[in-house]
């Protein structure tokens, strides 16, 4: 009976080591543990997507103001740039966090989000949501219908601001992948990485002035975003990101009391175990046939997985290209696979043929198969929704 207990708390502890360890193949190098003072938490790297670390990531959990890191990205797919938001009465009494705007003053969205993402303000949250949802109800439905457009399986949005409320939740991974894809909307980029901002104030003789309550900007180097939060419910919580040797890397903690220190070490843990790698540039000949590819690609590689990886040229049948009306030169794809898991595609052309300039890889969009945009399809659906965009 002893013998079988003590299995018992061996497997036990085996399954809730294996919990916290870094979700990665097997590799030469022996990654050492990493452990936070967080409830849940999570490390990604922003070119690929690829998840180097996670701890309960899929617990669902209160998640505070890391919220407007949503409200943030949907306001800028959706929102109207030429029309200014104007506060409403609903707007200006919002509790909480706050950058103190005046009941029907009006300011430029643009200059509304970095308040929101700077300060936090809770106003701001308001106003925006209405000004690009209609109501606050609207807008919380686009950023639903965006967790869902994502895969955040793990994530409902009740409010834009992060109070707690009933039904509003995410996940140390979800944010990730939320704030993975966030990133690599360059206006979003530059409003989180910003340590101070002045934008017009109507209602008195000088600016406001809003300084970065995110503390990794000046604590870190590299760092260059995203969002505190923090509610007497969800306690402290953190998105931070940084950039070094041009890989760039987002950590996430809920509940974490030491979060300050447990982001640097996080960070430093990504960059020093997972390197990001050029796997092939664009342009580059396929060796073998008259082909090149299209994508330049890159991956964060643990010691020792470079060498296990497949790439498999997949060429397009006579078929699927008539059907896909293929005229500008697509061949194919090779296919990337890392220990039987694909990880990523690049096209790959006749030589001799234009090389489209693909949109900046963003690897939670490119989960969900956009059609290639070489394709007239693909050129068909670009250009109606420019102008559906334009016109709303």
């Amino acid at each position: 009976m002893k013998i079988r207990s003590i299995t018992r708390w061996i497997a036990a502890a085996a399954i809730f080591l294996a919990s916290c360890v870094p979700v990665s193949a097997e590799s030469g190098q022996q990654i050492p543990e990493l452990h936070t003072h967080a409830q849940a938490a999570a490390l990604m790297d922003v070119t690929s997507g690829r998840l180097l670390y996670s701890s309960h990531g899929d617990d669902q959990l209160r998640i505070a103001s890391l919220t407007k890191i949503m409200t943030a990205i949907v306001a800028i797919e959706h929102g109207d740039f030429n029309r200014p938001v104007k506060v409403s009465k609903n707007a200006f009494g919002k509790e909480g966090s706050s950058i103190y705007l005046k009941l029907g003053e009006e300011m430029t969205l643009e200059n509304m989000l970095y308040g929101l993402m700077l300060r936090s303000g809770n106003d701001a949250a308001t106003a925006i949501a209405e000004h690009v949802g209609g109501s606050e109800e609207g807008f919380v439905h686009l950023m639903n219908e965006k967790a869902q457009e994502l895969g955040l399986q793990h994530s409902h949005f009740a409010n834009p601001s992060g109070l707690d409320a009933n039904g509003h939740y995410s996940s140390a991974n979800d944010m990730a992948k939320l704030t993975a894809y966030a990133l690599h909307n360059p206006l979003f980029h530059d409003i989180v990485k910003t340590q101070v901002k002045k934008a017009p104030n109507p209602n008195e003789s000088w600016d406001y002035r809003w300084d970065n309550k995110n503390k990794m900007l000046r604590l870190y180097e590299g760092a260059d975003g995203v969002k505190t939060g923090y509610t007497k419910k969800a306690f402290r919580c953190l998105v931070s990101s940084a950039t070094r040797n041009g890989q760039q890397l987002v950590a996430v903690t809920l509940n974490d009391g030491d979060d300050w220190n447990d982001h640097a070490k996080m960070l430093d843990y990504g960059f020093k175990y997972f390197p990001l790698s050029q796997l092939m540039e664009k342009g580059e000949s396929v060796q073998g046939y008259d082909l090149v590819v299209a994508n330049t690609f890159k991956y964060p590689f643990a010691d020792g997985e470079k060498e296990r990886l497949e790439k498999k040229l997949v060429l397009f049948s006579p078929a699927r290209e008539k059907a896909q009306d293929v005229n500008f030169g697509l061949r194919g794809e090779i296919r990337m696979v890392l220990d039987g898991k694909q990880i990523g595609t690049v096209p790959v052309y006749q030589k001799g043929s234009y090389l489209p300039e693909p949109n900046p890889r963003n690897p939670v969009k490119d989960a969900l198969a956009p059609i290639h945009p070489s394709t007239l399809a693909g050129a068909l659906s670009k250009v109606f929704k420019q102008l559906f965009l334009q016109q709303n």
